[in-house]
């Protein structure tokens, strides 16, 4: 192909734009990666476990915190899905950094890294922060500079195939039916969240190097549908936390009923775009592994919305309360009935936009392109679920159990590589190296190419390479083997080679366990 190659790519909407390919010299390419931004929030949580399940390699950008690095944030979210799922996963690439930074807060040498193992961006990192203080600050900071940063980072690196991830409220203040690819400004917006998110969604849309274009618009985010989790406590949860509190703490009747005099200016039937955070990820990455979905724009909406009507009698049944007046949505302002009715009013106030009016989001293309992954209808099953989760969660208070790690693969891989004689490097003796992948499931683990040279790890490079073997270990059985302990296994080559699946000779077996174990079977 010639490097000034014009060819027509289709826009998000539907009609062709004219783009230029910008070809980046490539680095030896080893085994594609998808990178992934917002890997800790609640969306990233489940594409991460979504994607490892359905097979894709993953890099993803995670910040340390005052109290954690970015491998243990990781290693935390990775431990309590192996935990749910009851099996082990494999470990994504980790790489520190931070979408507010230039180049996401990446060397020259780990973007060259991302040059030679990456070929698709998918963004996901945002912040839900409804006002801004000035323009420099969230959720301007995160979701517009983030995204710039993103944008150029992709540039400089050669990433242009992308994935986004929107929200539905892009559309602005509107109360009509808003269609898939429409992206307009003119009707205003609710808060500074939804404008930020826009122009997001504007200056990816404008970014002429991208070769395909994917954006997801997922509409309110709940908690799982199975389990009630969340890690975050807005919009759906805000309400449900908030009920929670004032009815628990209305005392019952002689019957055991909490009376919670309440008067809302809604009929209660109002539409609510509310959807499980499990179904978003499910069908993103449906759509992101579909090749012949990819360049559009989706709405990830209900087909059956949620109405305050139904909150308020699943409320009644999981508290056994009463009490709820719905006066419509004309009503006049009134003074509060009870202090129930006037804290709630105090504590919703920033909710209040979203109270007069909902859009009707069309699905067109999300049912043609994933119409058998229907959205779970929030049901009062599910909102109990909710509940119990949040209340025993103490609404965001409980203290998130830390991973249990004795054993950090890439710390022992480290202290090997170092160790290594300047002798052992060369091959002056006409040793051949060998190259090989590592693949470490579970606690501690991850995924890295190795090279071998005269028994001893000459190179250690995180990632898992194209071609040659690749040898897979469940970490606690790694661990055993290089702690000299024999009960695991008699003979570390015969180990090695089943840890190849049969694809090494003995020869080269007994080389690699003696890099990696340094004993000889």
């Amino acid at each position: 192909m010639n490097e000034n190659d014009d060819r027509e790519i289709p826009a998000t909407n539907g009609r062709t734009v004219e783009r230029k390919r910008n070809h980046h010299r490539r680095y030896p390419s080893l085994s594609k990666y998808v990178f992934l931004t917002g890997a800790t929030g609640l969306v990233g949580r489940y594409l991460i476990r979504d994607l490892l399940l359905q097979g894709c390699q993953l890099v993803v950008l995670v910040r340390s915190t005052m109290h954690h690095s970015p491998q243990e944030r990781l290693e935390a979210i990775l431990q309590r899905w192996e935990k749910e799922l009851g099996k082990l996963l494999p470990r994504p690439v980790c790489l520190e950094g931070d979408v507010c930074q230039e180049n996401l807060g990446l060397d020259s040498r780990q973007m060259q890294w991302v040059e030679a193992h990456c070929d698709t961006m998918l963004h996901n990192a945002a912040v839900l922060t409804f006002y801004g203080s000035d323009r420099s600050a969230d959720p301007w900071r995160t979701n517009v500079g983030g995204t710039q940063h993103v944008l150029d980072f992709c540039s400089r690196v050669g990433l242009r195939d992308l994935h986004y991830v929107s929200t539905a409220y892009v559309c602005g203040n509107r109360e009509d039916r808003v269609m898939e690819d429409e992206l307009d400004p003119h009707c205003g917006f609710r808060n500074d969240y939804e404008e930020s998110k826009y122009l997001a969604e504007k200056l990816i849309r404008e970014a002429d190097f991208l070769d395909q274009l994917t954006i997801y618009r997922p509409a309110v985010i709940a908690g799982d549908s199975q389990t009630g989790y969340t890690n975050t406590y807005h919009g759906l949860y805000m309400y449900l936390k908030l009920i929670s509190v004032l009815v628990r703490n209305a005392h019952p009747d002689d019957n055991g009923v909490r009376d919670t005099p309440v008067r809302l200016n809604m009929t209660g039937d109002e539409p609510r775009n509310i959807v499980p955070v499990d179904w978003v990820s499910k069908v993103i990455c449906h759509l992101f592994n579909t090749p012949a979905a990819h360049g559009g724009v989706y709405h990830l909406a209900p087909e059956q919305p949620l109405t305050p009507r139904e909150i308020v009698d699943a409320g009644y049944k999981y508290f056994n309360s009463r009490g709820v007046e719905f006066a419509g949505k004309d009503s006049e302002e009134h003074a509060p009935i009870s202090d129930i009715d006037q804290a709630l009013h105090e504590n919703k106030a920033i909710y209040q936009p979203y109270e007069a009016s909902d859009p009707c989001f069309d699905v067109s293309e999300l049912r043609r392109m994933a119409g058998h992954l229907p959205c779970p209808v929030i049901d009062v099953a599910m909102l109990h679920r909710f509940w119990n989760y949040g209340e025993e969660d103490r609404w965001g208070k409980r203290r998130e159990t830390q991973p249990s790690t004795d054993f950090w693969v890439s710390e022992y891989l480290s202290k090997l590589e170092c160790s290594v004689p300047d002798s052992a490097r060369g091959n002056g003796d006409h040793v051949e190296p060998v190259s090989f992948g590592l693949n470490v499931l579970g606690p501690g683990g991850g995924q890295w190419r190795l090279t071998v040279c005269k028994s001893q790890v000459s190179e250690v490079v995180p990632g898992l390479p194209s071609h040659g073997p690749i040898l897979t270990f469940r970490s606690d059985i790694l661990a055993s083997a290089c702690s000299g302990d024999p009960s695991q296994n008699d003979d570390l080559t015969a180990m090695v080679g089943e840890a190849s699946d049969g694809s090494l000779n003995d020869r080269t077996a007994q080389q690699i366990a003696d890099s990696l174990f340094g004993v000889s079977s």
